[in-house]
């Protein structure tokens, strides 16, 4: 039997985005006299749903098996990439001011995949790991 890992945006980060569209939602319905704070709660409601919606959509951000891998292509939908046509699996790290990121890079000929730990529910050195000790290509 093939072996086959997947990492998802954890259900916690799900529902804080679902609450944050409800309160903004919320925020704005109750402030029909000030139509300045409407309309940026509303576009902020609109933002989060919008997040919180593509997370319940597509949960699994990564999938890698002896096949290859599948990654979360736009909005919502899905591409499988086999082993073959991965040239590059890295993370990049940068520094800036006070903040540090950290994302795994999936780079095909044609395209660069870039996921989060938010995406992923996992440090993204510890997805790189395994997915190099997944990739059967030699």
């Amino acid at each position: 039997m093939t072996e086959k890992r997947s990492w998802r945006v954890p259900p916690p980060q799900i529902v804080v985005k679902c609450a944050a569209a409800l309160v903004l939602a919320a925020l704005a319905a109750l402030s029909m006299d000030d139509p300045q704070l409407v309309f940026l709660a509303g576009i902020a409601a609109l933002g989060a749903a919008a997040l919180a919606l593509r997370d319940l959509l597509a949960p699994v951000r990564l999938t890698a098996g002896a096949d290859g891998l599948t990654v979360v292509n736009g909005y919502a939908g899905k591409r499988h990439i086999p082993w073959s046509d991965v040239t590059a699996i890295r993370v990049d790290e940068r520094q800036r001011l006070l903040m540090r990121t950290r994302l795994l890079e999936i780079e095909t000929p044609d395209d660069l995949h870039l996921l989060s730990t938010f995406d992923l529910g996992e440090d993204v050195r510890d997805v790189e790991a395994e997915l190099l000790r997944l990739n059967t290509r030699d």
